[in-house]
């Protein structure tokens, strides 16, 4: 048997240990053959579902483990984190399973559904301090607070004690499957998930390749990993919250150097693409951060095909206000939608003429803005145009073409299309 150990700070014995400390407060998620998503890859499919997850995501078993790896005197003035999310969920359970004091800072815009979470699984022994504008933000405020109190400041994910409680998810996996596993499919934001899975199985299923995936947005880990350092984004793109930082941790990005086969990543309206088809086909409720590990597949299948592949379905705290960004992202992506500013003369019937020109049988106006200028020739509407396959779309601007309509496309005009759509 090989060496129960990685040279990182993660073994498998602490791996093993954290299961044992979260038998009682972790669900053990079942590992499910997905028999849609093998027929399309070619590829046998099974999916991990953190996303039925005591509190939707794994992020349970990093935050219980860490908080009871904590020593009396460690907690007597009570535990702090700052997170707009999952973390925030998984330490206020925590705090109200143990009967602890915590305060979790999370960003003024963080929407109310998931500030209403925390504190239903907090309870009374949760304090919610809504301060600033981003993450980063708050973590500064919390950071504050916790020098201030002499609290106990929980990590989201750069932890040792926080890893070995994600690994948990990798001990589970290999323990409910029969066949060998040749991938793993892992979403990852800081790392903390992939860091535990990768030491678990780089051990005692080294055969095994682990491939991590982040929203193309905010590639912080496949940046670093390419650099042979820590890489921190300036900018990035927060819509898979749950998975995009600027900066990946210091313990996890040395494990991820040696677990991790490789880092894709996966554009955004992709991203929205499985939501929709998760839900619509399998009744499978996903947040986007849940969802980039089956994103990844169409990206993958070539390397996949006829291959045992486990996708790790991290979390499902979906905020339902965003369903209409979800389909738009999703409609623009799979150039199924189509913005233009279109200049009308400002004569009687010109939309008409619009319509019954340029319009084919299947297309859709899902989208228009004008405003009359009496004293132009010219007035620009904004017009968003539903096709029903992407193929479309040649044929539509050829017959506005013809018709000799005066538009401009916004779609690949990313600062433009920020302020109209």
């Amino acid at each position: 048997m090989p060496e129960a150990t990685t040279s990182n700070t993660v073994s498998v014995q602490n791996i093993q240990e954290a299961a044992h400390v979260l038998k009682d407060v972790a669900v053990r998620t079942p590992l499910m053959y997905n028999h849609q998503l093998s027929e399309q890859t070619g590829a046998n499919i099974w999916l991990k579902r953190e996303d039925l997850q005591v509190v939707r995501s794994y992020k349970i078993r990093g935050a219980y483990h860490k908080i009871e790896s904590l020593s009396d005197e460690e907690l007597q003035h009570g535990i702090v984190c700052a997170s707009a999310g999952n973390h925030a969920q998984g330490v206020a359970f925590a705090c109200a399973k143990k009967q602890i004091k915590g305060t979790i800072f999370m960003p003024v815009p963080t929407p109310e559904q998931k500030v209403k979470q925390v504190k239903m699984f907090g309870k009374e022994f949760v304090d919610v301090k809504l301060i600033g504008d981003t993450f980063d933000d708050s973590f500064e405020e919390a950071m504050k607070f916790c020098k201030e109190q002499e609290a106990a400041f929980i990590p989201p994910f750069d932890d040792p004690k926080i890893i070995e409680g994600q690994g948990t998810v990798g001990k589970e996996i290999l323990e409910d499957t029969e066949e060998p596993i040749d991938y793993i499919i892992v979403p990852v934001g800081g790392g903390g998930l992939s860091s535990g899975i990768g030491s678990y199985f780089s051990v005692l299923s080294p055969n095994t390749k682990i491939i991590g995936v982040e929203p193309a947005g905010a590639p912080a880990m496949q940046k670093s990993l390419e650099a042979g350092k820590i890489v921190s984004l300036e900018k990035i793109d927060k819509f898979v919250d749950g998975a995009s930082v600027k900066r990946v941790g210091d313990h996890t990005f040395k494990i991820c150097q040696e677990v991790l086969e490789k880092v894709v990543t996966v554009p955004e309206g992709k991203v929205c693409s499985t939501i929709l088809q998760l839900y619509n086909e399998q009744a499978i409720v996903a947040e986007p951060a849940g969802a980039l590990s089956v994103a990844a597949l169409d990206f993958l299948k070539d390397e996949l095909a006829v291959k045992n592949v486990v996708c790790v379905v991290s979390g499902s705290n979906n905020d339902i206000t965003r369903t209409a960004e979800i389909k738009e992202r999703s409609m623009l992506y799979e150039g199924l939608k189509h913005y233009f500013i279109v200049d009308f003369p400002q004569r009687a019937g010109a939309l008409r003429e619009f319509l019954n020109k340029v319009l084919g049988p299947d297309d859709d106006i899902a989208h228009f803005e004008y405003s009359k200028k009496t004293s132009r020739e010219q007035g620009p509407a904004l017009i968003g145009i539903e096709i029903k396959d992407k193929d479309d779309f040649e044929p539509l601007l050829e017959r506005m073409e013809r018709a000799k309509i005066n538009y401009e496309y916004v779609n690949n005009q990313p600062h433009l299309f920020r302020f109209l759509i």
